[in-house]
């Protein structure tokens, strides 16, 4: 109930509730944006723009999920911008030719490979598998979520993360074969 006052305490313009709950979520938002932008200048960047953005919306929050998911959501979909400005090309893909992609449910990777080893390979694969599969395994959104985020279609999201796991699955063989970098 705490959490609720203080989000109301937010809507109001309480400036000191506003650190409060800036100093409750800066660190794991700001971890968030770094697993996008790489740069930890650029992932403070784009967290600062993301609280900003949500304080100035916060009358739209609803409370139908947590405050840290809707604030998660803002601060992906600012990282996914400053991408774009970059002129990052996200997908280029002809939807036309997508088939779509059955979900793997038995998809594992080898014992003895770690966290670190799959977000080290996670970085070698193309960009257009990269953020869809991070969307998937690392943040938990859905094929509907993805596809909002990344303006393609719930296809081209299976299809993207389904690739994107085949790429993972080879590049992770070749660390424990010893062929890696």
């Amino acid at each position: 109930m705490i959490q609720h006052k203080l989000i109301e305490a937010c809507k109001n313009n309480d400036r000191r509730a506003q650190l409060k709950l800036y100093n409750q979520y800066c660190q794991g938002m700001h971890y968030v944006a770094l697993r996008f932008l790489k740069d930890p200048f650029e992932a403070e960047d784009a967290m600062q723009e993301a609280f900003i953005k949500a304080f100035a919306k916060l009358q739209q929050f609803t409370g139908e999920v947590t405050f840290g998911a809707w604030l998660k959501r803002i601060v992906i979909n600012k990282c996914i911008d400053k991408l774009k400005a970059k002129k990052m090309e996200l997908v280029a893909i002809n939807e036309q030719v997508l088939s779509s992609a059955e979900e793997d449910d038995n998809w594992q990777v080898d014992d003895g490979i770690g966290m670190e080893e799959i977000k080290q390979s996670m970085e070698n694969l193309p960009e257009k598998y990269k953020y869809p599969l991070m969307l998937f395994l690392m943040e938990g959104y859905d094929h509907e979520e993805i596809s909002e985020i990344l303006n393609i279609s719930p296809v081209a999201s299976r299809t993207l993360v389904h690739r994107g796991k085949k790429k993972l699955q080879q590049e992770l063989k070749t660390i424990k074969n010893g062929t890696g970098y």
